[in-house]
């Protein structure tokens, strides 16, 4: 137990740890699997420590696993207090946590204030008070629209299809941003915002070094709830901006210092928030001193593989948090989009730019989140519709796939799947057999493999003075092509997105992506100098 009386200034101090880590996101059911279900927990994550210490990261993020029924893969929480039995249980997690502190591994998880499961205690006995009741009033419950009601309130759609609005039998309807089975919570509630409070406690209590905010741009709702325009949204991203009214809407900054306070009481730990927001001073509020220590912009995650899109990305990116002081984040993939291997084309191109943009994003000043398997440059799969799960594919009418093409099982060994993800034979979700090339085993060795380019980074990252400095100052480039230099530090990062072999800038060459071409950077390829 961490309490501000508790440490010494200079321990404090270290407080700011988060600044420049590498957190690596761990999809908990596709991680390891220690028990022979098929689904990845807690003991299989404890298994691969070891692996993880020697990738270089500095800390994880735990996607939910708490008790749930798993409509949405345990982002419907029935208890925020529980590990779900699937996972394993809270010895499992206390022994996860003191394992990776002795790895020098910090350990922060998913936090789901948005919505609840529709099992979680409070919703049931939300359906059975009836309207009007104080048990209802936990969560967004209104009259419909029509002579008789049978109208919903408001023309909201959910994220994953359909209407965000649901009706019980006694007449009522409630509001879902996300499926049916999580029933958004009412932040006006004393209540809600008391559980959270005791949520928090509870975690870090058991030592968790901090949280993810699952929707941070949710929760709170404004006065009337008035209809959205309806507008497509981005193919495979939870694409929201200051627009649309189910999002981003003021009283959620009021949530996050109620957060932050919390947090203050327990010096080492940290928040980053879930933003889907594309203003850049309506992001900057998020992570204002009060509130967030940081949050995730997905500029960098939107942006095709082009010189120009990429670096305006960065400057944007950059520009957001500049006002508050707080580091930018980077991320290239998560659970929620098409792995980046995929992104940038697939197969041997995709690979290319894929190891291209990994440099590219280790050489930014900041907080680097990676995607558990990204390292061994996994592609998105296609899988069979039998295998499909994600509430998406249901919701859409069979029209939209979902995410399970980016949550297939991490491949460890051997020749054939399971790659030693588990020792049953069927996993959750199958893994295709041409993996086996893709396996961390394989690649452990192998000096030119994504893996080794991952650790040899990491290590230039974490070691190297030539990334000290949190700005960047950009040099003339060609067409197609950039490159900056950290100032305070001096190492430069070129970039070749166009077709053709350009002049590298002056300096000696530290890694570069793929091989060189003399004193050219070739085409899809990334480098550092110093």
């Amino acid at each position: 137990m961490r309490r501000s009386s508790d440490l010494s200034p200079e321990i404090a101090e270290e407080a700011a740890w988060w600044r420049d880590a590498v957190f690596y996101q761990v999809y908990v059911r596709s991680f390891a699997d220690s028990n022979g279900d098929g689904v990845g927990d807690l003991e299989g994550i404890r298994s691969r420590l070891g692996y993880l210490e020697l990738l270089g990261v500095d800390a994880l993020w735990l996607t939910p696993f708490y008790r749930s029924p798993m409509a949405d893969h345990g982002y419907d929480v029935a208890d925020p207090r529980d590990v779900d039995p699937l996972f394993g249980d809270l010895a499992a997690f206390d022994r996860l946590v003191a394992d990776a502190h002795e790895h020098n591994i910090r350990v922060t998880v998913d936090l789901v204030p948005n919505h609840s499961s529709d099992l979680h205690e409070w919703f049931q006995e939300a359906l059975h008070a009836g309207p009007g009741s104080m048990e209802r009033a936990r969560y967004v419950f209104r009259e419909g629209r029509g002579f008789d009601g049978s109208q919903p309130p408001n023309n909201w759609t959910s994220v994953f299809g359909g209407p965000a609005w649901t009706r019980v039998p006694d007449g009522q309807w409630y509001l879902h941003l996300f499926a049916p089975e999580q029933p958004d919570l009412n932040w006006e509630h004393p209540e809600v915002r008391a559980d959270l409070e005791q949520t928090l406690r509870f975690w870090l209590d058991r030592g968790v070094d901090g949280f993810r905010i699952d929707v941070a741009h949710g929760m709170a709702k404004p006065e009337g709830l008035p209809d959205m325009d309806i507008r497509p949204q981005a193919p495979g991203v939870l694409s929201d901006d200051v627009h649309d009214p189910r999002f981003d809407n003021d009283g959620v900054h009021e949530i996050h210092r109620m957060i932050r306070k919390v947090l203050d009481g327990y010096p080492g730990t940290m928040a980053v928030g879930e933003i889907w927001v594309k203003d850049d001073e309506r992001f900057a509020a998020y992570v204002r001193p009060d509130e967030l220590h940081l949050g995730f912009n997905f500029r960098l995650v939107q942006a095709g593989f082009d010189a120009d899109a990429v670096r305006s990305a960065i400057e944007h990116s950059l520009a957001a948090v500049a006002p508050t002081g707080t580091p930018a984040t980077w991320t290239l993939s998560n659970h929620d989009v098409v792995r980046h291997v995929t992104r940038y084309g697939g197969g041997a191109p995709g690979e290319q730019r894929a190891r291209a943009m990994t440099l590219v994003e280790l050489a930014l000043p900041g907080v680097i989140y990676l995607y558990n398997g990204e390292e061994l440059g996994l592609p998105n799969v296609e899988l069979p519709d039998w295998a499909l799960q994600d509430p998406t594919w249901e919701r859409s009418g069979h029209t939209e796939r979902g995410r399970d093409g980016c949550r297939v099982p991490i491949p460890w060994e051997g020749t054939s799947p399971p790659f030693g993800f588990s020792t049953a034979v069927n996993t959750w979700l199958p893994q295709p057999n041409e993996w086996d090339h893709l396996t961390a085993e394989a690649q452990l060795e192998d000096p030119g493999s994504m893996l080794s380019l991952y650790r040899e980074a990491l290590e230039h990252r974490k070691s190297n003075a030539g990334f000290a400095g949190e700005e960047l100052e950009w040099y003339g480039a060609p067409a197609g092509c950039f490159a900056f230099r950290r100032k305070g530090g001096g190492l430069i990062c070129a970039l070749n997105t166009s077709g053709a072999s350009v002049p590298l800038p002056p300096g000696k060459v530290l890694l570069s992506s793929g091989p060189m071409d003399g004193d050219q950077l070739p085409p899809d390829t990334a480098v550092w100098l110093v």
